[in-house]
């Protein structure tokens, strides 16, 4: 049998058979209990009726005397229903009711006296009896006579005390269930009312109707909520990404496109033309590099994972130690082995590899990578240090600045910075130029948002 598809559904079926289960417990309880009860009532019924034959009983000359005029009218009427013996030691039967007279009734055994026996017997015409029996010592004029009084009656009247308590069970029960089913499916409908709106709201994000999941929810939801909305924003950010690096592109190359076709169009020789060529060409290739990172740039996503980030920085540092080696450059890890990146790992490679590199290039003979990390060892910032010449303040600003094109570069920079401040951008962060007080040189610090 296949599971309901519906949330819903599965809660009702499920709480539906616990209430099943513990109404069908409830209701084998209460009538074990009933019967129990009337069973002892039952019994203390006959106890009752031994006490009133005690009562009027007399013995005279080991004879069993009893009056003419019972206490129980029944005694006298054969299959009345209610049946008494008074019976010796030996278990012969000294006196008899009259209802009794031809009736087999296998009475349960004699007890000693002082003592009682109770059990439910067949007798032989087949009805269903109570039997009690009491054991007595009589005290006589003739000395000590022992005694069994019993008594039956049959078990009709039980029978439909429990049948009707058994009907009046069934019925509040069942009405019992029908109200707490009700009442359950209100809940489960009041409950689950944040999901539905949840799930219209989705409805109409995708159909374009609303740009983000809005309103409160309840906390077992709103992360949910909060997630949906994060991967909704990282989704557009990236497509607008996508569209500015494009349009970028495109407006980038008009510049080297227009040189090349006024090359072709002039009258200069096929060496200044080619000259032309692979100038505008190395250009183009950087823009296309340029533009192509920063596409690329995946930014923060609720989807992505922790990425430690000292073995990565090792990694990138000791490719960068073969590239650099004719030049004796020493680059050293300052990064703790609990700090932790949550972004997406070629991000953060982009991030270390550009800065280090620029370093190696442009500043001294050592390079240093360190980090800024938050109590919980979430990556705050991320600071790369040379002791080199540095960079000159005025010239900070246009490496930095937003939008730069690639073809405008600072003069020796690549298109290195303008990466990592792209990316630091997805991240919500900035980037900072300085000076460095242990090194002497440049100090680049990456601040990522919390």
């Amino acid at each position: 049998m296949r599971a309901p598809r519906s949330l819903a559904a599965r809660l009702l079926a499920a709480a539906s058979g616990v209430l099943a289960a513990f109404l069908l417990l409830t209701g084998l309880a209460l009538d074990r209990a009933f019967r129990d009860g009337v069973r002892d009532a039952q019994r203390a019924r006959l106890e009752a009726q031994v006490y009133a034959l005690l009562a009027a009983l007399d013995v005279e000359r080991g004879r069993v005397i009893m009056p003419p005029a019972l206490p129980e009218a029944r005694y006298a009427t054969a299959g009345s229903g209610l049946y008494a013996e008074i019976a010796d030691a030996e278990g012969r039967a000294l006196w008899r009711s009259a209802s009794a007279v031809g009736l087999g009734i296998p009475w349960p055994p004699d007890p000693d006296p002082g003592e009682h026996a109770f059990a439910r017997v067949r007798a032989t015409d087949g009805q269903v009896l109570f039997a009690y029996a009491y054991g007595v010592r009589w005290e006589g004029a003739g000395g000590a006579l022992p005694l069994v009084v019993r008594v039956a009656e049959e078990t009709s009247a039980y029978e439909a005390q429990v049948a009707g308590f058994r009907r009046s069970l069934a019925l509040w029960l069942g009405a019992a269930s029908l109200a707490l089913l009700l009442v359950e499916a209100a809940l489960l409908r009041w409950g689950l009312a944040p999901l539905r709106r949840l799930a219209r709201e989705v409805a109409a994000v995708e159909a374009g109707e609303r740009e983000l999941v809005s309103g409160r929810y309840p906390s077992e939801v709103q992360p949910l909520v909060d997630a949906l909305n994060a991967l909704i924003r990282s989704g557009r950010a990236l497509i607008e990404r996508y569209r500015n690096a494009l349009g970028d592109l495109a407006h980038s190359l008009k510049t080297p496109l227009a040189v090349l076709r006024g090359a072709a169009e002039g009258r200069e020789g096929p060496d200044a033309l080619r000259a032309a060529v692979l100038e505008q060409a190395g250009r183009m290739q950087h823009l296309v590099d340029y533009h192509l990172q920063r596409a690329a740039t995946a930014g923060r996503s609720p989807a992505g994972r922790a990425v430690p980030v000292a073995p990565l920085v090792a990694r990138v540092l000791a490719t960068l130690e073969k590239v650099h080696a004719a030049r004796g450059v020493a680059l050293e890890s300052a990064v703790g082995p609990s700090v932790r990146f949550l972004g997406d790992e070629g991000d953060l490679m982009e991030l270390v590899g550009n800065l280090a590199d620029n370093a190696c290039k442009h500043g001294g003979r050592r390079v240093r990578v360190s980090a800024e990390a938050d109590p919980e060892g979430r990556l705050r910032a991320l600071v790369v240090e040379d002791d080199g010449p540095g960079i000159a303040p005025e010239r900070r600003a246009a490496l930095l600045a937003r939008g730069a094109r690639g073809d405008t570069r600072a003069e020796g920079q690549g298109i290195g910075l303008a990466v990592v401040a792209e990316i630091a951008s997805a991240y919500g962060g900035s980037v900072a130029i300085g000076d460095s007080e242990d090194l002497g040189g440049a100090r680049v610090t990456v601040r990522l948002s919390a």
